[in-house]
């Protein structure tokens, strides 16, 4: 499989790319170009594509021919990054690629979630604060995961919980909503968010769905499977 990872210098998107060459996918790596060189440990194993990734030649460039395209989707300044990202991958990539973009719990795509006070105050305060210091705008990814989600491309937005480092765990489990028991614990190894992200580009169920995710082995997942089982 051919596949583009947007946002490939981060710690999620080396996580995929890790991912994907264990698969033995053929993978483009899309990235700033100051941060190429956080990708030298797979220089000679992976195609990079430097350049913006809101910037719609490079992504043109970087998506053709591709089977699948891993979107880190970031609202960084308040310039609408993460939506000329997510319009870009919609119109560059191949008609029946499977596009699978990354965002956060804070996303709803039918308001059925419930959020805990916690979180929706942390949402708020950081929104505001990052908004005010222009380090991030909240409301440019909510804009890019509604043009995702009234697409008719292959998509599927995974919605990650808060996340740790450390050893992979297995794949992590999810839900439609946020609220629901299985997701109580809010927590994901990131290395399994990755993997959820990759996995996701051959499940033919997650398309069209926002699937809200969390760690196989947190107490909620536990207590969910063991339910499940009685």
């Amino acid at each position: 499989m051919k596949v583009c990872i947007i946002g490939a210098s981060g710690k999620l998107g080396k996580h995929m790319v890790r991912h994907c060459l264990d698969r033995g996918y053929d993978v483009t790596g899309v990235c700033r170009k100051q941060s190429v060189d956080k990708l030298d440990e797979f220089k000679d194993r992976i195609r990079i594509v430097p350049g913006a990734t809101n910037d719609r030649e490079v992504i043109k460039e970087a998506v053709k021919g591709c089977e699948g395209v891993l979107t880190v989707l970031v609202p960084w300044g308040v310039q609408q990054y993460a939506t000329g990202t997510a319009q870009a991958v919609l119109d560059s990539a191949e008609p029946d690629a499977h596009l699978i973009f990354s965002c956060g719990w804070h996303i709803t795509r039918d308001g059925k979630d419930v959020y805990s006070l916690k979180l929706r105050t942390f949402v708020k305060v950081f929104g505001l604060i990052a908004r005010l210091l222009r380090f991030a705008d909240l409301d440019d990814q909510i804009e890019a995961c509604r043009r995702i989600f009234e697409s008719d491309k292959l998509w599927t937005v995974v919605r990650g919980s808060d996340l740790e480092e450390g050893e992979s765990e297995g794949l992590p489990v999810w839900s439609r909503h946020v609220g629901d028991p299985i997701l109580e614990s809010n927590l994901t190894r990131r290395v399994d968010f990755a993997l959820f992200m990759v996995e996701a580009l051959t499940n033919d169920e997650l398309v069209h769905e926002a699937p809200a995710i969390v760690g196989c082995k947190t107490p909620s997942a536990i207590a969910y499977a063991r339910q499940k089982g009685r």
